[in-house]
């Protein structure tokens, strides 16, 4: 009699302590290296017994992602309980009260304090009406990677002007005369990163989308002037193939690592692919600089990277929160500089000799992610990405005019600033 009421304790106790354990689910894109973070993930639930996490995919780009994002959160679901989103998100998440405020979490914690060991611009992006929305994962930016072995094998320097990329590039070409060796790769899908490409001539000419007050300052000018340069980097230089318009930023990265472009606007992630890929034919020959400047201009890229955050409709928000702030630590930014060469999202980690050791071009990355420019903060954001897009995909598509193209996207956006 007592070995059976031993044995129905003992049952009675597993089965407790199976029904207190915490399941989590975290969601996170193709390109966010989610074999890095069931690492992470790893090492979190060995210190933590009673949690599990598990790890949900999305889509490859964060178009995809937020796509179906969209329909999970308004349909109330409750499955996923952190994600995984882009640094352009959080106005749009807090708008949409898709997401949880972290404020009602800090009780006990400066905030201040806690975001002070962050880069600025991140912990500005995470801030919307005073309140914060998501933590840092990983910093971003575009940079430009060049071929060190051809540009060595020319005599020639790393351009620092766009002038004297078009004018190398030619010169390779002209000397290589391989018919699968491409000039300059960027991004012209139909995607999110081609809101940076037609960004980047605005910013070097000086200009903006819109102030820091929310006003639209755009002109119809500047938004030509940007078209028509990636426009005739196909049909003036001919330094990029004819099919711009199809081409997703995980495309030009895949085709660079094949050995098929001199030079590539990639995001900061590409580095470990050249390096460490099984794939990679471009070991050892890639090189990494800032982005070049406009003759009497500037040198201008886009701010990228990725924030935690805790949905609305999780079932266990403070067991998401505990998680999140563990996501968005030193120690997890130096695992994901290491494996995946993400970018920090805290100073102190670029000095890391490890991560250089990894990444020796982290030593110079610091200065060029803390001067990049953000896209508009809006909680209208993906109307603004989508006229960018749309219109940006179309001229290099050839269905538009760059002057067509820039009148579309500037009547849209007037739309779009005053509340309509």
């Amino acid at each position: 009699m007592k070995k059976l009421v031993w044995l129905m304790a003992g049952v009675l106790a597993a089965s407790l302590g199976m029904a207190q354990q915490t399941k989590l689910r975290v969601f996170v894109g193709g390109q966010q290296r989610p074999d890095v973070l069931r690492k992470i993930l790893d090492i979190y639930e060995k210190r933590n017994p009673g949690v599990k996490v598990d790890i949900e995919v999305g889509g490859a780009t964060s178009d995809q992602q937020q796509q179906y994002l969209t329909t999970v959160l308004a349909s109330r679901d409750p499955s996923i309980d952190v994600i995984l989103i882009d640094v352009i998100r959080p106005a749009q998440y807090a708008a949409a009260k898709w997401a949880d405020t972290l404020d009602k979490y800090l009780p006990g914690i400066s905030k201040v304090a806690l975001l002070k060991q962050y880069l600025p611009a991140y912990a500005e992006a995470d801030q919307i009406g005073g309140q914060l929305w998501a933590l840092p994962s990983f910093a971003d930016a575009q940079f430009l990677y060049y071929r060190k072995d051809l540009l060595e094998k020319y005599g020639l320097k790393p351009p620092k002007t766009w002038d004297e990329l078009v004018k190398e590039t030619q010169t390779i070409l002209a000397g290589e005369k391989n018919p699968n060796l491409n000039g300059l790769g960027y991004i012209g899908a139909k995607a999110e990163g081609t809101v940076c490409t037609f960004l980047l001539p605005v910013w070097a000419a000086g200009g903006d989308v819109a102030d820091t007050n929310g006003k639209l300052t755009l002109t119809e000018a500047q938004a030509q002037n940007a078209l028509q340069f990636w426009l005739d980097t196909m049909d003036k230089y001919k330094i990029s193939p004819p099919n711009m318009a199809e081409k997703a930023q995980d495309v030009v990265r895949q085709e660079m690592q094949q050995g098929r472009w001199v030079f590539g606007t990639l995001f900061g992630y590409a580095w470990a692919r050249f390096q460490n890929d099984a794939d990679s034919q471009v070991k050892g020959k890639i090189g990494v600089v800032p982005l070049p400047e406009f003759a009497g201009g500037r040198s201008a890229t886009c701010l990228g990277g990725w924030q935690w955050t805790i949905s609305n409709f999780s079932r266990d928000k403070a067991q998401a929160y505990k998680l999140v702030r563990f996501l968005s630590s030193a120690e997890v930014s130096k695992i994901l500089a290491i494996d995946a060469s993400n970018l920090p999202v805290l100073p102190s980690v670029y000095k890391d000799p490890d991560v250089l050791k990894a990444n020796p071009w982290f030593a110079d990355a610091l200065p060029v992610v803390l001067t990049a420019r953000a896209r508009p903060v809006s909680a209208r954001y993906p109307e603004i990405s989508d006229a960018i897009v749309s219109n940006t995909n179309a001229v290099l598509a050839r269905t538009k005019t760059p002057e067509q193209a820039a009148k579309d996207i500037l009547a849209k956006l007037q739309q779009i600033y005053a509340g309509k």
